[in-house]
């Protein structure tokens, strides 16, 4: 369903990502690992549109989508959940939820029971305004506003980051059922080792904004992994 082919990112002089290569398929979690710094963001930010790339394609269902606006492939089905989460904190959480409307036809302009059913807390909360969630809730939100859009690929921003335990399990639950629907593409940008390895099928691990080792989770030789995202 996407497919990154050798994409070269810069930000002014400074070169972000080099020659970066990675697939992501319905029904499977593509887990994308490194330290910070190395071009992890910096990825997510050009499949989604934030950012433009200087070489290279992004595939999607076929057809390159590198030139298009955010909105654009939003409305293609790319939903992103952002590292921080950026909820709007002067908002209700149904507010936040409905702005997950904005690519959808008329007849699709509802929140599905599912995200409830996923995070029973933000049916508890419709009212609250955004701000004043704790930061798992607001992360729990901000999955919730993502999947209102109906997305075919998702792609998660370090989910886990700054994140108590107990909503750690929620959120990997989440995304575990989400995979097994078999209709979604997931991309997973992740440094918490034992999370990403419990919910990849793929991966690749990034240092100084190239792909230093990929494969599938049967493959990955783990102490060299964990080398590798280790700080």
């Amino acid at each position: 369903m996407l497919s990154v082919e050798n994409v070269d990112l810069y930000y002014g002089a400074a070169q972000a990502l080099r020659s970066v290569s990675m697939t992501a398929e319905p029904g499977k979690v593509t887990c994308v690992m490194g330290r910070n710094g190395v071009g992890k963001t910096s990825l997510m930010r050009s499949i989604v549109g934030l950012q433009s790339i200087a070489a290279g394609k992004i595939l999607w269902e076929g057809k390159d989508i590198a030139g298009l606006k955010p909105y654009e492939r939003a409305r293609r089905g790319v939903a992103v959940v952002p590292q921080g989460r950026e909820v709007f904190p002067l908002l209700t959480v149904q507010e936040n939820l409905e702005t997950g409307y904005a690519p959808l036809a008329r007849k699709d302009k509802y929140i599905p029971d599912t995200i409830f059913d996923l995070f029973p807390v933000l049916k508890d909360m419709l009212r609250r305004r955004g701000g004043d969630l704790s930061g798992g809730q607001q992360q729990q939100l901000a999955i919730g506003r993502a999947l209102v859009t109906r997305p075919r690929l998702l792609v998660l921003d370090e989910p886990t980051e700054g994140i108590q335990p107990s909503i750690i399990k929620d959120i990997g639950r989440a995304i575990k059922f989400l995979r097994d629907q078999g209709d979604m593409a997931i991309v997973l940008v992740e440094q918490y080792f034992e999370f990403a390895k419990d919910l990849a099928d793929l991966f690749i691990v990034m240092d100084r904004g190239e792909v230093v080792i990929s494969g599938t989770k049967d493959s990955m030789n783990e102490e060299e992994v964990r080398q590798r995202i280790a700080v």
